[in-house]
């Protein structure tokens, strides 16, 4: 399988050099060249995620050098549950958040980390720089924590985040560093960028990206969705529909590529926060990038969500409806979702679930609904407990969290800091805080 720009500015390139890369030379995200078909028929043989999984991602790494580990990796990778939960209310909840860092981010991590050990060696090790809202960059922290042939530099904004997120992303040993980023979210995206770019620099340290502009990233996030649409369909016979929280759109291009490759999924209907981007690129048909807005799905705080590229090349049309959901909003139906299915969301996943209350009673009565959960609702407890009037309690990973030594650099959000740091550290120093 050969991949290709969004931008169509410069040549296709093997599977294993779109891993490396992240980023295309013209500044375009890599696609796959073509979708491949997958006969529903074959996916109901498979049980559980790693091996439909390996179903879906074997075509996309074929005459790569991970053809004959994709089944090893996808078993180590996805190795803990996805429970798909039905609520009295009526949707179905798919928890994405029991991996080591609570959140869907997970998933594509564990995979791509352990693909660069199989495509980088220590003569020639990799350095991903990852851009975090939030949850990326604690997944990427403990994916890459003891890699031998992989660095992660993880920045992000100042201020922007949850304690518990901040914690989470700076405790992590080497080779792993974490920058504090003066600016936001989308600030420390486009500095990732701008590296990446540069290709001096993406030379010097073998730059590539553990954001969602990486393929590596996003083609794993089909599973779970292939997964939990092919359950569905066996209980209901019919497609389910999915509300997919999203602020930077790789979630939702990955249920998007899943449906085009022919698995069981209906419609697709993004739930955002209050930043405006997407709504009205929906509502008006023209998309123009705004600056982030702090919410309490902070995680979904993108003005500029990156992989609004992908899903204009692979299917400008494939989402159905976008619903905004500002904070007031989402504190209302945290509390009711509470009361009334007696289940615990955090701010993000509550934007899911307000935008299934809004869809007419027709449409949520034509088919089932699967809600995209995808972080766990301790990782916010300071939002979620004064809500409900409870203490929510963490997994034994997350309470881990709290126990280790955090490290952390302060940076402005230019290029220049970012490379003048590079290039003291060789992308592993760290400064305590």
């Amino acid at each position: 399988m050969r991949f290709v720009s969004t931008r169509g500015q410069c040549p296709p390139v093997t599977a294993d050099k779109a891993l490396r890369a992240g980023l295309a030379p013209d500044g375009g995200l890599y696609v796959p060249e073509q979708l491949p078909l997958i006969d529903e028929a074959k996916t109901f043989g498979p049980s559980g995620l790693g091996e439909i999984g390996s179903l879906l991602l074997a075509p996309y790494f074929k005459d790569s050098m991970l053809e004959n580990v994709i089944e090893q990796i996808c078993a180590d990778a996805f190795n803990f549950p996805t429970p798909l939960i039905s609520l009295p209310s009526g949707p179905q909840v798919l928890e994405l958040f029991h991996g080591p860092t609570g959140a869907f981010k997970d998933f594509g991590a564990r995979f791509l980390f352990r693909a660069f050990d199989h495509i980088a060696d220590q003569r020639d090790p990799i350095t991903v720089l990852a851009a975090t809202s939030g949850d990326t960059g604690g997944a990427v922290g403990c994916a890459a924590e003891g890699a031998l042939n992989a660095k992660a530099v993880i920045l992000f904004p100042k201020d922007r985040i949850s304690a518990f997120q901040e914690r989470q992303l700076c405790c992590w040993h080497e080779p792993v560093t974490a920058l504090r980023v003066k600016g936001d979210f989308d600030a420390c995206q486009a500095l990732v960028k701008q590296a990446f770019s540069n290709s001096e620099l993406s030379r010097q340290f073998g730059l590539t990206s553990a954001n969602s502009i990486s393929i590596g990233r996003l083609l794993p996030q089909m599973s779970y969705w292939a997964t939990a649409a092919i359950d569905a369909k066996a209980q209901t016979g019919k497609a389910p529909g999915l509300i997919i929280p999203t602020g930077n759109l790789g979630n939702a291009v990955a249920a998007i590529m899943a449906r085009k490759m022919g698995l069981p999924i209906g419609p697709v209907v993004l739930a955002t926060n209050a930043n405006p981007t997407l709504s009205e690129w929906k509502d008006r048909g023209a998309y123009q990038a705004r600056p982030a807005i702090a919410t309490l799905a902070n995680a979904m705080d993108v003005g500029a969500p990156s992989n609004f590229e992908r899903l204009a090349h692979i299917d400008p049309s494939g989402i159905d409806a976008v619903i905004r959901v500002e904070d007031d909003a989402i504190q209302a139906r945290i509390r009711q979702t509470h009361s009334d299915d007696a289940y615990i969301a955090c701010p993000h996943t509550a934007t899911g679930l307000e935008a299934y209350a809004r869809l007419p009673s027709a449409h949520r009565q034509q088919r089932s609904w699967i809600i995209g959960a995808t972080a766990h609702p301790y990782k916010f407890a300071d939002i979620v407990e004064p809500l409900i009037g409870e203490t929510i309690k963490p997994t034994p990973a997350l309470a881990n969290v709290l126990e280790r030594e955090t490290r952390v650099t302060d940076i402005e959000a230019t290029l220049e800091d970012l490379t003048s740091y590079l290039m003291a550290t060789g992308a592993a120093g760290r400064v305590s805080v």
